[in-house]
């Protein structure tokens, strides 16, 4: 039984490009995001990769990068489940702002603390604690007894929503998760084992 579990952050979008907090809001891809989930497809594609069922959250960066992704494979139309669980973290009233405006009204320190600590969440919005207290419950319920089941599942999401699974499959702390880096359009796969546990993983590299 493959038990295969494919886990992508979204390809560069508009904002990510012009430095600017993202969370809930919704720009669509830049070019380089757009070559990057095409590429990631077409590395999986590679691999002689495919899915049965994929997931994805509300937000337009993370469906345009797997409706890409699933062009390449050749697999359009896949069955798909969209949640706002699997969303990017939201940065609150720090949403839309330049990360260098926001030091300079904030300071440096403070937007280091909400940006790179567990539990601290910036001005009406979500620590990453908070993201995965929607993540990882959506994630058991919905995407790991599939995977159990043999189901080759494919998900595309964002660099939070993400660390939150991550920080359960690598078996990673508080700390050690705040420095790990997703990058956009870099496929992360999974293996499990009979128990749930990581097997296997494999990264396929920009």
């Amino acid at each position: 039984m493959d038990r295969l579990l494919v886990l992508v952050r979204h390809g560069q979008s508009e904002w990510n490009l012009k430095n600017l907090f993202t969370g809930w809001k919704d720009p669509g891809l830049t070019e380089q995001g757009i070559a990057e989930a095409k590429s990631a497809g077409a590395r999986l594609k590679g691999l002689g990769v495919s899915f049965d069922v994929a997931f994805t959250s509300v937000l337009s960066r993370a469906q345009e990068t797997l409706t890409l992704m699933l062009d390449e494979i050749g697999q359009p139309g896949l069955e798909t489940f969209k949640d706002a669980a699997l969303n990017e973290r939201d940065y609150g009233d720090l949403s839309g702002l330049n990360k260098d405006d926001a030091r300079k009204r904030w300071g440096e320190e403070q937007v280091h603390i909400w940006r790179r600590s567990y539990d601290v969440a910036p001005p009406g919005g979500e620590s990453l604690k908070d993201t995965a207290a929607r993540v990882l419950p959506y994630y058991l319920e919905y995407i790991l007894p599939r995977v159990m089941a043999g189901r080759r599942v494919l998900v595309s999401a964002h660099g939070n929503s993400l660390r939150a699974l991550v920080m359960v499959l690598d078996h990673l702390d508080t700390k050690t998760i705040l420095k790990l880096e997703i990058a956009t359009g870099e496929p992360l796969l999974y293996r499990l084992g009979e128990d749930t546990l990581v097997r296997e993983k494999q990264v396929l590299r920009n």
